[in-house]
């Protein structure tokens, strides 16, 4: 007579088995965390499968460890606290063997396995399955059980799908998490970079700027030098129409861009009298028409520089802005002489302390935009003067 060994587990019918492995994907679908899908995923082993114990690790690959992060059995005596959680080395014990293999395994017979290692007590079977997103082992399903010969080759087959699932929803839950702090980033950046376009809107039409270039223009009228006064108002006039007109443009016509550098430096050079001098090149070849650069980019730079000037009382300050540009890209060479001599002052005027950083455009630019743009300054002291040049490549946006 054939004695029926009791440790053999009666096989799940095709029905049966494709009942749990539905109940499995329905249930991890639901799940919103990678906690709730480990958690689900343990505890439904334990309810659906008839396990005993089940425990589930994620690999830390900065320390090159498993840590276990779900349970139900002896070791989740409470609602999602695992009591004592091991941490075990990869390549150490079964799991951590499985988890350098990528290869699943069934043991039969734990006492037999030198890589047993003993957690809360022992048990002498186990089946340990790999979690892979990509061929990459992310973690580990382990289950353990007293008796021994307890699992089969079709839990083996189960627990595997049901890894699949767990991977499959674990990548989602990261891509979806990557993919909302990559837009709260780009939220922040694009914040940022509105609250930098509103202040260097403030800052080109603040108060003290304004008040001089009308009470210049004010001196030429009460001057009866009525042709200045109507040509440096309808500069004026026409330098706040572009502010208004780009207020809200990422983008500006070199063209333009270049009519405004004149007007704007016309009306320093207004205010400021015979304390700066400038000049505006343009190579020959250039068609401006055919380019586009960032907005309020240029004028940033001019104005830090010119304020800077004033501020540090150099004499004899000459600055010249010389343009060149190609399809894919523009160069500015932004170049600038003074006297050595300067006045070392504690007091800064308030509307200096409005004025746009001219790297803080350029750093969010680069972040939002991811736009390429390099930039080299050099500066050259002599005894009686100082010089200096910056070479700022843009893109061609146009």
């Amino acid at each position: 007579m054939k004695t029926l060994n009791p440790n053999k587990q009666k096989l799940l019918t095709f029905d049966q088995f494709e009942e749990i492995l539905v109940y499995f994907s329905n249930s991890i679908h639901h799940q919103t965390t990678i906690d709730d899908v480990l958690w689900d995923l343990a505890k439904n082993c334990i309810s659906k499968l008839g396990f005993t114990d089940c425990v589930v690790y994620l690999i830390d690959h900065q320390k090159n460890e498993l840590l276990q992060k779900a349970a139900f059995g002896p070791k989740n005596p409470k609602d999602r606290e695992i009591y004592c959680p091991a941490v075990i080395k990869l390549g150490e014990g079964i799991s951590g063997s499985v988890a350098v293999s990528g290869v699943a395994e069934i043991i039969p017979d734990t006492s037999k396995d030198f890589r047993y290692i003993v957690d809360d007590e022992r048990r002498f079977s186990e089946i340990t399955i790999p979690i892979k997103i990509n061929d990459e082992v992310i973690g580990i399903i382990d289950c353990e059980h007293p008796r021994k010969n307890f699992f089969s080759p079709q839990h083996e087959r189960i627990l595997t799908a049901i890894a699949a699932m767990c991977a499959i929803k674990i990548e989602n839950i990261r891509n979806d998490a990557k993919i909302k702090n990559e837009q709260e980033k780009l939220l922040q950046v694009r914040e940022e970079m509105l609250q930098l376009k509103l202040k260097a809107f403030r800052s080109q039409m603040n108060p003290h700027f304004i008040f001089n270039a009308l009470n210049a223009i004010q001196y030429f009228i009460t001057s009866e030098e009525k042709k200045l006064a109507l040509n440096y108002l309808s500069v004026f006039s026409k330098l706040i129409r572009f502010y208004i007109k780009h207020m809200e443009s990422e983008t500006v016509n070199l063209a333009e861009e270049v009519a405004m550098l004149k007007g704007y430096l016309t009306l320093q050079k207004l205010r400021y009298g015979n304390l700066i001098e400038y000049e505006i090149q343009v190579e020959e070849e250039t068609d401006l028409d055919a380019v586009a650069i960032p907005s309020f980019v240029l004028q940033t730079l001019l104005e830090n520089s010119i304020e800077y000037a004033i501020y540090k009382q150099f004499r004899n300050y000459k600055i010249k802005a010389h343009f060149r540009a190609n399809t894919q890209r523009v160069f500015i060479t932004i170049s600038f002489t003074y006297d050595a001599t300067t006045a070392d002052t504690n007091y800064t005027p308030e509307y200096r302390e409005q004025l746009v950083k001219w790297q803080d455009q350029i750093r969010m630019l680069r972040k939002l935009k991811s736009y390429v743009i390099e930039k080299k300054i050099h500066f050259t002291k002599r005894e009686n003067s100082d010089s200096g040049y910056m070479i700022l490549v843009l893109p061609n946006l146009i």
